[in-house]
């Protein structure tokens, strides 16, 4: 019996961590939507810096990707962006839990396939001014900034704090 309570109470924390996750990458998304960052060719997500999460919970994985999806559904994103958008962030997140070893790379995936996904979203879902290798170059820059830079600042402070945050 006891076992089943540990289970159960496991489930709820991993349900409760991905909620909070998604929650943060939603309202995070809709502040930086509201300065005109969150989409188009130019884009500074701060809401991406949270892919460092993935150094400590498995529950970033829902998380984060279910926080994109609402984030891209919120801010009048297209089906293609909001399922296209979604993937890529799941992928980020997927890649990030395998190197929670080496937190210093967490970031990686989650610029990589942002770089080489929604590049495409914008060219031919929004048919956004711009060819490819713009984009290539300005959604590149941006998960560097805000993946890469904000979640590798983010990760001390989590990391002091990780036993009382991540149990």
């Amino acid at each position: 019996m006891s076992s089943n309570r540990s289970n159960s109470r496991n489930r709820i924390r991993f349900l409760c961590y991905s909620a909070v996750i998604a929650a943060l990458y939603t309202v995070l998304t809709y502040v930086v939507s509201a300065l005109g960052l969150a989409s188009g060719a130019i884009q500074l997500r701060f809401s991406e810096g949270l892919c460092i999460l993935a150094a400590f919970t498995p529950a970033a994985i829902p998380g984060l990707t279910l926080g994109c999806l609402i984030s891209n559904l919120v801010t009048g994103c297209l089906p293609t962006d909001i399922l296209f958008g979604s993937l890529a962030t799941l992928i980020g997140a997927i890649g990030g839990w395998f190197l929670q070893k080496k937190p210093y790379l967490v970031p990686i995936p989650t610029v990589l396939a942002n770089t080489l996904i929604v590049p495409f979203v914008l060219a031919y879902a929004y048919r956004a001014e711009g060819g490819l290798a713009y984009f290539f170059l300005t959604v590149g820059i941006g998960e560097i900034l805000s993946a890469y830079v904000f979640g590798i600042l983010l990760y001390p402070a989590l990391k002091k704090h990780s036993s009382q945050i991540f149990k």
